[in-house]
């Protein structure tokens, strides 16, 4: 139930489990609207070429670095793309520097640039022993790309045929379960008895599939993992306001070019780094559960990956009228639309 007569709220700083801020001028474009607003993300490695080595990271960090607006004050948390080809040594002591927070699991073609992505799980099992032996966290994608899947079907088979057996092969591997989309995944990581989390999207909260198709294909709704039935979205908004600290904000944002989402083949992604915390707040509110946004965005994620939580806050302020957003972010890459709730948002970040 909405409460509306709070109207500030000061939580610690929060953190993005889950980003995508491409390369060049696309990553210059779209970093401020995350500095602005969090302390640390988990990168997603998925670069044109992909980030495989250490090497790899640490260039990507300092052009990450390099392109923050003067004054802000944040932190890359850097993650390897896993190939069929990764060596467990580099890997090991990429972790062993501090610098590898994690490494990214893509199944060959589930989403943007995954094509050099996992194709037989066992070639990379001696990088996931390694893993497991030193407590890296694996990350998923949870998703399978065999073409007899219904697209609406691919997590719970994954979790059923991948993810089940590879946690039982491997109990003792850390293991994120990225951007979950389902009840079946909900549920799975709720009964899960060790090493096993799960971060929820900003976008996946707020939209099912409807706001895709209804009305004519709207392609800036078009994500991967793709929107689900309206029982899915509910149980994903139960779990993220519910305090269980095995769920926490990785928005999973993802700029294109709005001429690469705008065409015959658009590209998967929903832009919402800027708009994110207004949008949990709304979310939160509707479910009565403003008191546990801070877990949620600030606490459960920092307690999973190991970090202390941030000492800055922020404030979150209710207007009276609604926070005007930009429809798209400008940048040297093209235009990239911004995520629309389809409903007015009266929380800010002050």
């Amino acid at each position: 139930m909405r409460d509306t007569t709070l109207t500030e709220l000061s939580i610690r700083r929060p953190d993005d489990w889950h980003l995508h801020l491409r390369d060049g001028a696309m990553l210059a474009g779209v970093i401020g609207d995350t500095s602005r607003h969090f302390a640390r993300a988990i990168i997603m490695p998925n670069l044109v070429p992909p980030v495989v080595t250490t090497d790899d990271a640490a260039g990507y960090r300092q052009r990450i670095l390099d392109a923050l607006p003067q004054g802000d004050r944040f932190e890359p948390l850097m993650t390897l793309y896993l190939t069929e080809h990764t060596n467990p040594d580099d890997v090991e002591a990429g972790h062993r520097s501090g610098l590898i927070r994690a490494v990214k699991l893509y199944p060959a073609g589930a989403t943007t640039n995954s094509h050099s992505g996992v194709r037989d799980l066992a070639k990379v099992m001696p990088v996931l022993e390694r893993m497991a032996k030193i407590g890296l966290t694996l990350c998923v994608h949870g998703e399978v790309t065999t073409p007899e899947i219904d697209i609406f079907d691919r997590e719970a088979v994954f979790i059923e045929t991948v993810l089940d057996p590879l946690r039982e092969r491997l109990p003792e591997l850390r293991i994120t379960m990225e951007h979950v989309t389902t009840k079946d995944g909900v549920d799975y990581i709720r009964t899960a008895k060790a090493n096993l989390a799960g971060s929820i999207t900003t976008h996946h909260l707020i939209i099912n599939r409807n706001a895709i198709l209804v009305g004519g294909i709207r392609p800036h709704y078009y994500c991967l993992p793709v929107a689900k039935r309206e029982e899915h979205r509910l149980a994903l908004r139960e779990a993220a306001t519910s305090g269980d600290a095995h769920f926490f904000l990785g928005t999973d944002s993802a700029p294109h070019a709005d001429p690469l989402k705008e065409c015959g083949c658009g590209c998967a992604g929903i832009y919402t780094s800027i708009n994110t915390m207004s949008c949990l707040a709304h979310v939160f509110e509707e479910e009565g559960a403003l008191d546990r946004l801070e877990a949620f965005t600030s606490l459960h994620g920092p307690a999973w990956y190991g970090l202390p939580p941030n000492e800055e806050r922020i404030r979150l302020l209710r207007r009276d009228t609604p926070v005007v957003f930009p429809a798209r972010r400008d940048t040297g890459a093209g235009p990239v639309t911004v995520f629309d709730p389809m409903f007015p948002l009266y929380w800010d970040v002050a």
